[in-house]
């Protein structure tokens, strides 16, 4: 009898020695896992995995498993060599994350990742070159915040009667009062934000500690900036147009028409529901703060850190500030926006 047909009968309940080590993941596992990472890290880790299979490949190095050599001899060519997209070497914060993503490719590939000590030393003396010559990329890029007066100015520039007036006034409003970050509000559905007697009880899922926060946002004094009106305007306007359930914040057109079809290259493109993408929503904060005259980096991040910073100023407790956001408790972005805000609130030099 060949080795090949050999039936080994093992105890029940006995193990495969293979169990301990060297069997791959399934498929499954490996989808339960990616599961379990944000769409937008698992999206940033794929391209820097292909950045850098690509750059072995042009250089004769072996990707996987890498060797500590070949780390080294990327991070130092990615401090040096111009990206395609704007022109410019790599920024520390990127390095850093290429980094991360070939680690994490080793490890679902189970392989051991390699190390990437003299990797961090060229990253540690690049950061130095950058921050001697007065360079921006030094400092990490940081979306500003949308306080109450900026957050003011840019829902001046709606014109509120209108659709899409409406609408972008609800999403301003509401990520702010929620603290969402813009891929949890293009996923809400008006079934998520009922009205009560207090205000509305937002059901938000966040994406980043993988958990539903019940967020209580109350009417608020002023009729222009409060965030319930806005939802139950934004509500009423789409209940005109037959849309009584489905996504909350929905694609419409200069014309008015709420999820016009789109195609690319003939082939239908986008949710067949109309929900806006995150991307889009974006774009809703960083026209409204174009508009408005506002300086430096917008995006939708400034509304989340508008709200830690401005709930910051009013005294509220860090746990409640964080819980409400859905921030982790002790999360280091959290802290990172907390003290930007005590620079002046709380500088040691006062009093001095």
């Amino acid at each position: 009898m060949s080795q090949s047909s050999e039936i080994v009968v093992r105890p029940t309940g006995a193990l495969d020695d293979r169990d301990n080590s060297t069997l791959p993941l399934s498929g499954a596992a490996r989808a339960a896992l990616d599961a379990g990472t944000a769409d937008s890290t698992r999206r940033a880790y794929t391209s820097d995995w292909s950045e850098f299979t690509t750059w072995c490949a042009t250089n004769g190095r072996r990707p996987l498993p890498a060797t500590p050599e070949t780390v080294v001899e990327y991070v130092a060519a990615l401090t040096t060599t111009p990206r395609r997209r704007t022109g410019h070497p790599y920024s520390p914060s990127s390095i850093e994350r290429a980094i991360a993503a070939i680690r994490t490719a080793h490890t679902a590939a189970d392989v051991l990742p390699p190390s990437t000590k003299g990797a961090r030393i060229i990253l540690r003396g690049y950061r130095d070159q950058l921050a001697r010559a007065k360079d921006p990329a030094a400092k990490a890029r940081k979306a500003q915040p949308a306080l109450p007066s900026a957050l003011r100015a840019m829902l001046d520039t709606l014109d509120r009667d209108t659709l899409i007036g409406r609408r972008d006034a609800a999403l301003l409003l509401l990520g702010y009062a929620s603290a969402a970050r813009v891929s949890e509000l293009v996923a809400l559905d008006l079934a998520d934000v009922p009205e009560t007697e207090r205000g509305i009880e937002a059901s938000v899922y966040r994406r980043k500690i993988k958990a539903f926060t019940d967020t209580a946002i109350p009417y608020g004094a002023n009729l222009a900036t409060c965030p319930v009106r806005a939802v139950r305007a934004l509500r009423e306007a789409l209940a005109e147009e037959g849309r009584m359930d489905g996504p909350l914040f929905v694609r419409i057109d200069r014309h008015g028409r709420i999820a016009p079809p789109m195609f690319r290259h003939g082939a239908p493109i986008g949710d067949p529901t109309g929900r806006l993408t995150a991307q889009a929503a974006a774009q809703v904060v960083e026209r409204a703060a174009e508009s408005a005259g506002l300086e430096g980096q917008w995006s939708g991040h400034s509304l989340r850190r508008g709200f830690a910073t401005a709930a910051r100023k009013a005294g509220h407790d860090l746990v409640r500030i964080g819980r409400h956001g859905g921030w982790a408790d002790g999360s280091k972005a959290l802290l990172g926006y907390l003290e930007d805000s005590d620079r002046w609130e709380d500088t040691p030099v006062s009093g001095l």
